[in-house]
């Protein structure tokens, strides 16, 4: 059987993490996920939607993310 690393977890943690750590936590400080160091900042954008559709993380108008 083999094992596949929960990488939706490991994605939204790493997300907020790095939101945290970069101080995106208003839309006035809000980052692109590239500024706040997210690599491959488009590579999951189902799990990113799903952040914002849950209230983890908000985007603003102009695709800065913030917590």
């Amino acid at each position: 059987m083999a094992f596949f690393p929960p990488i939706p977890l490991i994605r939204r943690n790493h997300i907020v993490k790095k939101l945290k750590a970069c101080g995106a936590v208003s839309e006035e400080t809000a980052k692109t996920l590239a500024e706040a160091g997210i690599v491959n900042p488009d590579g999951f954008r189902r799990i990113t939607d799903r952040l914002i559709s849950s209230g983890v993380i908000h985007r603003t108008a102009d695709g800065r993310y913030y917590i």
